[in-house]
């Protein structure tokens, strides 16, 4: 029976997110087992790309394998692991059971199987079992043999997708797992997300200049980088410039460069920003903040091509592609005079708004667990996660200065832990307090969210359930089974519909 389920999916076209969480969830069932997780190998780290029976915010965890003796088990044999109820490993998914959230695992079975995809080591498989005879012989040789299943649906994945964007004109999704991919990984699943990197992917393979339009903090670098990994010009370097640390003075010769004697102390001739770029992207932060006599000078090189060295007669030709970004509003600039008319206009050729941290509200847990894990793995903490309040008030906080904010609130509450007692051998649990949360600018839970013209259908009903689930956990005391009853619903539907929202 469990053979001819995968296989069906085998031979159905899915999205590759939809095929993978049927997965594990077809192995959760069939297993009988408390918890499963499939994770992908990207360099030194693996990423949980579906869990069943784990907390939400396990998918935006990265674990270093090199920390988690038990994940560095299971990739270090082509058998499947299994670990008894008594080892003294620790494990990874300590305080992350979504049955027992932010307790200790308890005694229990533990198996997994590292998995191999044409030859090379794709990631690995891992189930619990909450009982401490959970996996016999028979589940071990079970899982060897559903292992070749698991990695048919992987590449057949990866086939799908590379096909679905070579139909797409699109360039196939290579380099994802390199080094500088994952320190500039974007964490998310929302629709907003989604959006924004499907219309990153198909600008990518144009030779458009992108105007990168959003408030302070939603990492609008990390969107450049995305769409620099997914151009053409993949293979040559992005140069980053924050025009906003360039004094007046020196803002032409670092962007264009200068010859020999062009000002007292230029004693060479000094290659600018453009030429590092050459063949390859030049990102331009906090555009709206170069001089007007600059303007002029970046003008010219997105009309012709063309840079001019400060001091030199000589014109240069350039090959850069052009990705800008700001936080303000460039068109009110243009109005007073601050920025140019005509630069605005070249700039913005393709604009594109990212969506502040308020409106990717299904994508904060596993924000906060992506910056959980890396404060665990920073402070050597056994394990670090939020408590169910302390969730529940992130939720509720209206992000003003979005995810940079997001990410020095818990570095923050980490330290704080610590500081008043935690210990490094415990799972440290942030509670409300630690956060410290401003309470004059969180978001008003109403009943009735508004709902804009932009939002979907889906989006808002999202909203709305979130929303009323808050409420009836404020006036509550945050006690789970009396809000499902305020709700009329089951405790048990109660808690899978939070679940899926994002809210645990």
């Amino acid at each position: 029976m469990l053979d001819a389920v995968l296989f069906a999916d085998l031979v159905t076209e899915l999205p590759a997110a939809v095929r993978l969480q049927r997965l594990v969830n077809t192995l959760r069932n069939h297993f009988a087992c408390g918890a499963v997780a499939l994770l992908q190998l990207q360099q030194a780290q693996l990423k949980p790309v579906a869990v069943q029976g784990l907390l939400r915010e396990t998918l935006g965890r990265r674990f270093v394998v090199a920390q988690h003796p038990r994940l560095a088990a299971i990739l270090a044999s082509r058998q499947p692991v299994r670990f008894p109820p008594g080892s003294e490993l620790p494990d990874p998914y300590d305080g992350l059971l979504a049955e027992t959230p932010g307790e200790a695992v308890p005694v229990h079975d533990c198996m997994g199987v590292s998995l191999y995809v044409e030859g090379r080591c794709w990631g690995a498989l891992t189930l619990d079992a909450l009982s401490p005879a959970g996996f016999d012989a028979l589940a071990i040789l079970q899982l060897q043999q559903l292992s070749l299943l698991v990695e048919a649906a992987i590449r057949i994945t990866e086939l799908e997708q590379a096909n679905r964007a070579l139909r797409q004109g699109e360039l196939p999704a290579a380099g994802t797992s390199t080094a500088g991919a994952q320190q500039y990984e974007i964490i998310g699943q929302s629709p907003a997300l989604q959006r924004i990197l499907q219309e990153l992917d198909v600008v990518a393979s144009s030779e458009l200049p992108v105007l990168l339009l959003g408030e302070t903090g939603v990492g609008k670098e990390l969107f450049a980088r995305q769409l620099h990994r997914r151009s053409g010009r993949a293979d040559k370097p992005m140069i980053y410039v924050n025009c906003a640390a360039l004094p007046e003075s020196l803002a032409e010769s670092e962007l264009f460069g200068h010859s020999k004697g062009a000002f007292s102390g230029a004693l060479s001739e000094r290659a600018g920003r453009f030429d590092a770029a050459d063949g390859g992207t030049l990102f331009l932060d906090e555009v709206g903040e170069l001089p007007l006599s600059v303007q002029a000078k970046l003008l010219r090189v997105l009309q012709n091509g063309e840079i001019q060295r400060l001091g030199s007669d000589k014109l240069q030709r350039v090959n850069v592609r052009l990705v800008a970004a700001t936080n303000r509003d460039l068109q009110q600039q243009v109005k007073q005079g601050e920025f140019r008319a005509d630069l605005y206009h070249r700039l913005s050729v393709y604009p594109i708004p990212i969506p502040p941290l308020r409106e990717r509200s299904e994508d904060l847990p596993l924000l906060a667990g992506h910056f959980l894990e890396q404060n665990r793995s920073r402070l050597g903490l056994r394990s670090l996660r939020l408590a169910p309040t302390a969730e529940l008030a992130l939720l509720g906080y209206n992000w003003p200065g979005n995810i940079r904010e997001l990410e020095h609130v818990i570095s923050r509450a980490a330290i704080k832990a610590l500081s008043q007692g935690a210990q490094r051998s415990d799972i440290v649990i942030l509670q409300p307090e630690l956060l410290d949360l401003p309470q004059t600018i969180r978001a008003p839970l109403s009943p009735a969210p508004a709902i804009l013209p932009t939002q979907g259908l889906k989006e808002a009903v999202n909203q709305y359930q979130q929303q009323l689930i808050l409420q009836a956990l404020q006036q509550h005391q945050q006690c789970w089974s009396k809000a499902a009853r305020a709700l009329q619903l089951d405790a048990s539907n109660l808690h899978k519909l939070a679940q899926r929202l994002g809210l645990k």
